[in-house]
């Protein structure tokens, strides 16, 4: 759903593969980080003894080609913010301190998304395109309760169960529900920790006010990208007395509801998917020209949904190619350098008509196998994702299909929440009307509508448009092309408390 998946299954997977739709360029998929050995072997926030005290004590960080001037250190939490004196988890942080001390404001904490994503990783390779906003602030990444899951909760919880598949009626949604409850329960019970019971934003809010006590800092400004929007607007929630400035990129509106924001998003999904056809109808390196790229793609998802074709995966298995997959997952926004990407989708697409799925096996059998996986679902599950049964999602589906023909679909991440036998932990609430600066947004063709639907839950809030495609803009390490003139209202916005006006554009190059 968001366009750096690839943090969604860090410490999950070890095929950069799933983390990009097909003919996606080649950078996107390395600045994933899927789980390899080298990542496993790495340390992970580990679980220490009752009664550990937090301090900060900053040394140098382990690592090569370093950012000069970043220090790391640790803070302890509980495991259960319910029983403060309970286990404790230890959670990594890294600090840039700002380079005018004379004319510091105060320190910006960096969220990551994902979720699973390391805000320490992404703090050490962003560094270089953040010198501006370090003059005035110390600038502060962590690493969240959700990241390196796998190393941190049974083997159990990384097994993944079949392909997800769409089920036709309710009696098929029921047996879908069973299976993934049943994998959840057993994770839980093989769970010594407490920690698959604690791995929602709410409680990574709350690790978040433990870094700002920490910090020594009265107020914190954010800097919230993709998936980190969730923990941002619960810690808005939770202590918006604390926040001096939100800075949302890309992020992930939980706030409105799960399936209210998919439905918002696929006008957008229908509007990139027109711009491919258009490139399709003028370029011949499109596989489709000289075709209606839309018909053929329509008539193809639908004879996939009567007729399924094989595809296969070397690292996950056999399974099927059907229209409900390629609706959800076989198209790439981003047409990449050169439109890369697009020629690449359009030659998949010219294979499957013909039989040959393999331009979309990987990705597909990969997603819909380790979106099964417990250990992500307890993280993405709490954060009140699922469906209330397979009535909203026959009546999701069908309003999907209505707003996007192309690419209409009920999301299959909520899919994996059917089930969840624990209560949500951070239901979908607006945000204190009361108490809140006005927040910055920015978001690009694909995440714009999620992005301005958060910012917009608190008055006086702007969100810039950028017109081009990507996913996170401000931080160069993370994904995105780092548009300059959002780097320049982000900033300003950070050290002034300055908005742009309603309505501000950003276009690639400027």
């Amino acid at each position: 759903m968001y366009g750096k998946i690839g943090s969604l299954f860090t410490g999950l997977v070890a095929a950069s593969a799933l983390l990009v739709p097909v003919g996606a360029p080649s950078h996107a998929a390395g600045s994933a980080r899927a789980f390899s050995p080298a990542t496993e072997s790495a340390r992970a926030p580990a679980l220490v003894s009752p009664g550990a005290v937090s301090r900060l004590k900053w040394k140098a960080c382990a690592g090569e080609n370093l950012p000069e001037g970043i220090r790391c250190a640790t803070v302890t939490v509980p495991v259960d913010w319910r029983k403060p004196r309970g286990r404790k988890i230890t959670l990594d942080l890294a600090r840039l301190p700002a380079t005018d001390p004379a004319n510091r404001i105060g320190s910006v904490l960096q969220i990551p998304g994902g979720p699973g994503a390391e805000g320490v990783t992404d703090l050490k390779e962003s560094a270089p395109g953040l010198t501006e906003l370090r003059r005035r602030f110390d600038l502060v990444g962590y690493n969240p309760r959700n990241t390196r899951i796998r190393e941190r909760l049974p083997a159990v919880c990384s097994e993944m169960g079949p392909q997800l598949l769409e089920p036709r009626d309710r009696e098929e949604y029921r047996v879908l529900a069973a299976r993934l409850e049943a994998a959840a329960r057993e994770c839980r019970d093989a769970d010594s920790s407490g920690l698959f019971d604690n791995l929602d934003s709410l409680s990574v809010a709350r690790d978040m006010e433990a870094v700002r006590k920490a910090l020594g800092e009265r107020r914190l400004s954010f800097m919230a990208n993709s998936y980190g929007g969730v923990p941002a607007a619960a810690y808005a929630r939770l202590f918006p007395e604390r926040v001096r400035a939100m800075y949302l990129d890309g992020a992930a509106d939980q706030v409105n509801g799960w399936s209210d924001l998919a439905l918002a998003q696929a006008p957008a999904g229908e509007r990139m998917f027109g711009r491919f056809t258009s490139w399709c109808a003028a370029d011949s390196a499109c596989a489709l020209h000289g075709e209606d790229a839309g018909a053929v793609w329509r008539a193809l998802t639908e004879k996939l949904d009567r007729s399924p074709i094989p595809i296969s995966s070397p690292e996950f298995g056999e399974g099927k190619l059907t229209g409900w997959h390629l609706r959800m997952l076989g198209f790439l926004a981003n047409p990449g350098p050169d439109n890369a990407a697009w020629a690449a989708f359009a030659t998949a697409v010219d294979k499957a008509r013909n039989g040959d799925g393999s331009g979309f096996g990987e990705f597909v059998i990969g997603n819909m196998r380790v979106w099964t996986i417990p250990a992500l679902r307890a993280i993405t599950c709490p954060d009140d994702r699922g469906f209330t049964g397979y009535a909203q999602f026959r009546d999701v589906s069908r309003r999907m299909r209505e707003a996007s023909p192309n690419l209409g679909a009920a999301p299959f991440d909520m899919l994996t929440c059917a089930g969840w036998p624990r209560p949500v932990a951070n239901p979908s609430r607006p945000l204190p009307v009361r108490g809140l600066p006005p927040f910055l947004g920015a978001g690009s063709w694909s995440d714009y509508t999620m992005t301005a639907s958060l910012a917009g839950t608190v008055p006086g809030s702007v969100t810039v448009r950028y017109d081009g495609p990507g996913h996170v803009l401000y931080m160069p390490g993370n994904g995105g092309p780092a548009s300059r003139c959002v780097i320049g209202h982000a900033t300003r916005y950070l050290v002034d408390l300055t908005l742009p006006a309603l309505g501000t554009v950003c276009r690639p190059g400027e």
